[in-house]
């Protein structure tokens, strides 16, 4: 059964780590990463969860939400990861645990660090060596926030909202913390690190 990792607090976001079983693979195709997306926004308005960013590796998820009630976390992770499991069994023809027991839930602290997690968890197929830059990769949230695709899941946080007085103008702001190669901000990577995997 999964667990949340830290207590929710309502407004308060959450860094949500999803692993597969054992780091093996959960998606196989396009059209698993589709189908996670399409119930994570079902499953996130259900739930009163607000999603800010996104992005589906190969063997795990990185989300960042905020709940507008205790236990919403808790209740969409259970819910998309079951469903989402029952899916790839059908689909794939497999059966056993998709998931590691636990989802893994790091409290944000608000101001510059929402930033950072944000952009933490869209360099995460650059840091994986998947791809040179981050809007090369089709499954994040970098394209929205930072290019402006169309993306109905996403919520933007008031931390995002208050980089520019128009959309553009966010967007450009959005772009410029990724233009720096070192990590926006070192000590929540660490905390990040150290929280989710051990020291």
């Amino acid at each position: 059964m999964l667990r949340p990792f830290r207590p929710e607090i309502p407004g308060h976001p959450l860094h949500v780590i999803q692993r597969g079983r054992l780091r093996a693979a959960c998606f196989f195709g396009e059209e698993d990463c589709v189908a996670y997306l399409n119930w994570l926004g079902r499953y996130a308005a259900r739930f009163g969860c607000s999603v800010h960013a996104y992005v589906l590796m190969g063997n795990h998820v990185h989300l960042l939400l905020t709940p507008s009630r205790a236990g919403g976390v808790a209740g969409l992770m259970r819910s998309l990861g079951e469903r989402y499991a029952r899916y790839i069994d059908e689909a794939h023809h497999r059966d056993g645990a998709l998931w590691e027991e636990r989802f893994e839930a790091v409290p944000v602290h608000v101001g510059r660090y929402v930033l950072s997690c944000m952009r933490y968890i869209e360099l995460n197929p650059v840091r994986a060596r998947v791809v040179a830059r981050p809007g090369q990769y089709r499954w994040s949230s970098f394209r929205a926030n930072a290019l402006g695709q169309d993306d109905a899941l996403l919520t933007p946080h008031s931390f995002y909202c208050a980089l520019g007085r128009s959309i553009e103008s966010r967007r450009a702001a959005y772009r410029a913390l990724f233009q720096n190669k070192a990590p926006a901000a070192p000590s929540h990577r660490a905390q990040v690190r150290v929280t989710t995997r051990g020291p």
